[in-house]
């Protein structure tokens, strides 16, 4: 017999966790901002995915309203810098509740490069950053969800594949999962959608 958690009866940081480690793998948006008044900021969110294609539109979950999401609202730009294995040690460091005056790039030694089409810098060291102009912030409960509309994909050329895409290999994801934990870079197995329903 299966457990039931009703949220109704838990406290909602133990619901919190309980979703956390039930919704996983889940990529972290390493997402670099600058506030109005030019001060650098870089944190990891892992409520992260795609929201639209055409138009091109991806989305980060802010569980509160943090430092992000108050340069997001005041400047309307930022980058999702991908997270990957050789960078999760300072990924997970940029997490730590710094001042709001702190630069994460500048107290944690990170390395970044001018962004083509936003004022936000990218992570240097990250194989892909995805530049963002603020399409729309929605409230929801305790959270925040942040829609950019995608102005520019980089892709370190180390990291594409020869059919021009990004190599799943090369940029090596990292992601979160319950509790501490993080998921290394998955084994990765094709299939090849089917064309009909199957019956058997």
């Amino acid at each position: 017999m299966r457990t039931l958690f009703d949220p109704a009866e838990l406290e909602p940081r133990r619901f919190y966790q309980l979703l956390t480690a039930s919704v996983v793998p889940r990529p972290i948006a390493w997402v670099s901002t600058l506030s109005a008044d030019g001060v650098g900021n870089l944190a990891p969110y892992s409520f992260f995915t795609v929201a639209s294609s055409a138009p091109p539109i991806v989305q980060f979950t802010s569980v509160g309203r943090k430092d992000s999401l108050r340069n997001i609202e005041a400047t309307g730009e930022f980058v999702i810098n991908l997270a990957t294995a050789t960078l999760a040690d300072v990924v997970n460091k940029s997490s730590a509740f710094y001042d709001a005056e702190a630069d994460e790039f500048l107290e944690l030694n990170i390395r970044s490069e001018p962004s083509e089409r936003v004022r936000p810098v990218r992570v240097a060291d990250s194989p892909i950053a995805i530049e963002c102009t603020l399409h729309q912030v929605i409230e929801v409960g305790n959270s925040f969800v942040v829609m950019g509309n995608v102005v520019a994909v980089a892709v370190r050329p180390e990291a594409v594949a020869d059919d021009g895409l990004p190599d799943f290999a090369a940029i090596a994801p990292m992601s979160r999962l319950g509790r501490a934990q993080w998921g290394l870079p998955p084994e990765v197995v094709e299939k090849d959608r089917p064309t009909t329903p199957h019956r058997p």
